[in-house]
């Protein structure tokens, strides 16, 4: 594979496949398997519709904010780019760090093991098990083979071209918002559901604090990835003003189909049917058209889940490309492909990560803490666009907050009480992030004094005003 010097990235995004990255980013499988979980906390089918609306206008927050932020700085690499302006280098590169592991590798891993699930019709028995005990170094079986070969389809996809790797994206998010709203519109015109099911619950007690704390939690998961768009900074057209655009549309998309879904859930099955129930959209799809459904209900998820698969893999190289480029990072992972134009050695360092989460199983640990290590950086991420207003006042802002600064507030405020509820409910899975957190400051202070220049930020290059 031939290779020019590191050159730029090329702006070939428009607002349309932007938005589509955003969808296909959030869409992922947590609507399809929290909300019987959801609702065996609260108890109530409106409270659980009043937490999705919720979650979605929390996400709205934390996407008006990045869109001033995108605006402002547009690079790629998202978080760590806003954090490296605001911050420093320091920071940034933790913040990196946290995306190379826990923000897109291991959910592309587990992504393509619930793709392979579906695809196959469940679960298979291993073909090969090396390791000891309950604890296999090495799982080889029907589902870890086809996840991987999914990673390494859709990765050599995105290494091809971006236009290559767009069109692909916006086909598999096209099919599976198709799919959602033919599910959505047949399940509530020709399915056998009850709208009584809206007006029971579970028991006569009201919503407890901490249930509904809890259910916030699963929801902002379900939430995750609505600053899709803001990775690819660098190659969006009129970043000033499709980014911020594409994130608030996106967002708003996903807030709509979310509720509509679980409305579509609370129709097709009584609460106490839901309560806990894993995979509720199979559920709900045998209640309103029977069980013959359920097979091809899952092939349908499988494929949608190739959209999420494609949308990361498609975000997270831009994170460690701009790493690299600014010199905190390994210099070939900021090269790009002299023909293809694409960040090919980030795009193939994300995709071996995956394989071996795959083969090793290791990234349901890393899941488990994915929710805190990520609200800690994009609530810092936040606070830096604070910083910026009052630091930098000068700099250009085609776009500023709608809100400000109430806005960031309730985001920053929001994130905070997801970061202390899990430390003092979870601190184990806290004391994992800190140390997630603390390993990625180690590396950074290994690599700088070899691999990197001085700390100052890099002058952004103009941007075009079309």
């Amino acid at each position: 594979m031939s290779q020019a010097q590191p050159s730029e990235l090329r702006r070939e995004i428009g607002l349309v496949s932007a938005t589509v990255l955003v969808v296909a980013n959030m869409i992922g499988s947590g609507i399809f398997t929290t909300s019987g979980f959801i609702l065996a906390e609260l108890g109530s089918p409106t409270a659980l519709l009043l937490c999705w609306l919720l979650g979605g206008l929390f996400a709205l927050t934390g996407a008006l904010c990045y869109g001033e932020l995108g605006a402002m700085l547009p690079r790629a690499g998202g978080e760590y780019a806003y954090l490296r302006a605001s911050f420093g280098p320091l920071p940034a590169f933790v913040s990196g760090w946290i995306s190379l592991i826990v923000g897109f590798s291991a959910p592309i891993a587990a992504a393509a093991i619930a793709f392979a699930t579906y695809f196959l019709g469940g679960a298979s028995d291993p073909w090969l098990v090396l390791g000891s005990g309950e604890h296999p170094w090495i799982s080889l079986s029907p589902v870890t083979l086809l996840a991987c070969a999914a990673v390494v389809v859709l990765s050599l996809v995105h290494i091809h071209s971006l236009r290559l790797g767009q069109g692909v994206q916006n086909l598999l998010t096209a099919f599976k918002i198709g799919f959602i709203l033919v599910f959505i519109g047949a399940g509530l015109w020709l399915g056998q559901g009850d709208l009584g099911h809206l007006s029971q619950s579970l028991s006569d007690s009201g919503v407890s604090a901490s249930s509904f704390a809890v259910a916030l939690i699963f929801v902002s998961f379900a939430y995750s990835g609505w600053n899709a768009a803001a990775y690819l900074g660098g190659e969006i057209r009129r970043p000033g003003r499709n980014l911020p655009l594409a994130l608030a549309l996106g967002t708003l998309l996903v807030t709509l189909l979310y509720l509509l879904l679980n409305l579509v859930y609370l129709y097709a099955l009584p609460p106490q049917a839901m309560n806990g129930l894993l995979e509720i959209a199979g559920g709900a799809a045998d209640a309103l058209f029977g069980s013959s459904i359920g097979a091809l209900f899952g092939l349908a998820i499988a494929l949608g889940l190739l959209s999420v698969m494609s949308a990361m893999i498609m975000a997270g190289p831009r994170v460690y490309f701009a790493m690299a480029r600014d010199g905190v990072f390994f210099r070939r992972f900021g090269s790009v492909h002299a023909e293809r134009h694409t960040p090919a050695q980030a795009i193939l360092l994300q995709a071996l990560i995956a394989i071996l989460m795959i083969l090793v199983a290791a990234y349901d640990a890393l899941l488990v803490y994915i929710g805190f290590t990520l609200s800690l950086s994009s609530m810092l991420t936040v606070i830096g666009l604070m910083r910026l207003r009052r630091r930098s006042p000068d700099l250009p802002r085609p776009y500023r907050t709608l809100g400000y600064p109430v806005t960031p507030l309730i985001f920053i405020a929001g994130n905070l009480w997801i970061v202390l509820y899990t430390l003092s409910s979870k601190p184990v899975v806290g004391l994992y992030g800190l140390a997630t957190l603390l390993l990625g400051g180690f590396i950074y202070r290994f690599l700088r004094p070899t691999d990197g220049p001085p700390d100052a930020v890099k002058p952004l290059p103009s941007e075009p005003s079309t």
